[in-house]
């Protein structure tokens, strides 16, 4: 057991590094609220194409960014070991991924657009998803280049200006909407479609502010990255796959089965499924705070591996895992004590009032396990280990969650009440089973991981 003076120690860096972080995930969630909004405005089909449109293209594309993710262990070990040619080997590696993973997430976006239509979509709403996902496909590259650069920056302790880029690209995606969507300033009103060319005019934008900051810090760093060869290296890349793509998979798993248990709750009745979108709401919301803590934790977990300060690895999984407990414990509290006040935030009508708020009090048996599995990751992550994150995401959701919740739903007829019993017993499992294996990696493997090598 960790003394509490050495988790206090590590408190300030912790969230020095995880308090940027997390504003960035609440600004680039808070991009898709306003979009939503500004779409309401445009009437009900607008409204549903942008949401089916959001459902298709971002789960796709956020699996894409995972493949990325494995910069957090390659990066933070190098910077952690003073190996500053290391570093940015990846980071060239990293850019060069994500010039491919562009039109490999792009195409399956474009392919299921047929598919779409050939199940019987609305055909006014076709008619307007088709060139909003085409205006947001052109973000893509951009997107991927952003999460390359972030990557880099933050697992070097760089983490305002990411902060800085997310917060201000929702300022340039509100304005560009204002611009494309209702026609001002002598612009055509494009509808839903200027949504999706604000969205991807903001990416590039996001996307330039971190190469700019990447620069600079070279220029004030010794220029190393500009007289290095910027040729593929395929070892590395491979090495960058090899984590990645259990990353890529595992929030392939997650936002799957979110997916399926919104249709599930798409066809049970109106009350139910607005009660479900309100308490996803809640959750979504929540879950920010952890996933900013988690991205943290994986850099300070790996830059202690590359200082090969195992004690360091052990503080740094811990105080991350011990600060999300404060805050989703402290949320989960709120949403147990107040959850008729929390659903009343989205809306008037009693019966969803009433039907959402047993929703969210399950949600708070949840929250500090939902927490413990994402920080974990992160903490995993930083060791080299995203096999393992995987595989408890793939048994936790598909052989247990599903499963409960399609027999609590419908033979049992307990409806969104059961989706949310099979969610519940879901992430309770996957946080039990990250948690136990982030303890025992650092009760028996107390030295520089060599997964990632």
């Amino acid at each position: 057991m960790l003394p509490f003076s050495d988790l206090r120690h590590e408190f300030r860096p912790m969230l020095r590094l995880a308090m940027p972080l997390v504003l960035a995930e609440l600004a680039w969630m808070s991009m898709g609220i306003v979009d939503s909004i500004m779409a309401g405005h445009l009437g009900a089909a607008a409204l549903g194409a942008g949401s089916l449109g959001t459902m298709i293209f971002y789960p796709i594309v956020i699996a894409g960014t995972g493949m990325l993710l494995g910069m957090d262990t390659l990066v933070a070990q190098a910077h952690g070991a003073n190996n500053l040619l290391e570093a940015r080997r990846s980071l060239i590696a990293g850019l060069w991924m994500a010039l491919a993973l562009a039109p490999v997430t792009a195409l399956p976006i474009l392919a299921l657009m047929p598919l779409l239509r050939a199940a019987g979509t609305n055909p006014h709403v076709m008619e307007l998803l088709l060139p909003y996902t085409r205006a947001l496909l052109w973000g893509v590259g951009c997107l991927m280049f952003f999460a390359a650069f972030r990557r880099y920056l933050q697992a070097m302790d760089i983490v305002k200006p990411v902060m800085f880029a997310v917060v201000t690209a929702n300022l340039i995606n509100v304005f560009g909407n204002w611009l494309l969507m209702y026609g001002h300033w002598g612009f055509r009103a494009m509808g839903l479609e200027g949504s999706g060319w604000s969205t991807s005019f903001s990416r590039l934008y996001m996307a330039l502010v971190l190469m700019v900051t990447v620069l600079r810090h070279e220029a004030q760093s010794g220029g190393l990255l500009f007289a290095m060869s910027w040729r593929p290296d395929p070892a590395r890349i491979r090495q960058l796959a090899r984590l990645g793509l259990p990353a890529a998979l595992q929030i392939l798993f997650e936002g799957a089965v979110f997916g399926i248990v919104t249709v599930l709750a798409a066809t049970l009745d109106e009350v139910s499924l607005a009660a479900h979108s309100i308490a996803v709401q809640v959750i979504a919301t929540t879950f920010m705070v952890p996933l900013g803590i988690s991205s943290a934790a994986a850099v300070r977990v790996g830059q202690a591996v590359g200082r090969k300060d195992p004690r360091g690895v052990a503080v740094a999984g811990w105080t991350a895992l011990l600060l999300s407990t404060l805050f989703m414990g402290t949320a989960g509290i709120a949403m147990a004590a107040a959850p008729r006040s929390i659903v009343r935030c989205f809306i008037a009508d009693s019966g969803v009032i009433a039907s959402g708020a047993v929703l969210v009090r399950m949600a708070a048996l949840f929250e500090l396990f939902d927490g413990f599995q994402i920080v974990s990751t992160g903490a995993l992550r930083g060791l080299g280990d995203t096999r393992t994150p995987m595989l408890a995401h793939l048994v936790g959701y598909w052989a247990i969650g599903l499963p409960v919740t399609y027999v609590l739903c419908y033979p049992l007829h307990r409806g969104v009440v059961g989706i949310w019993a099979g969610l519940t017993a879901a992430l309770i499992l996957i946080g039990t089973i990250l948690v136990s294996a982030w303890s025992r990696r650092v009760a028996y493997r107390p030295t520089a991981s060599s997964d990632a090598r």
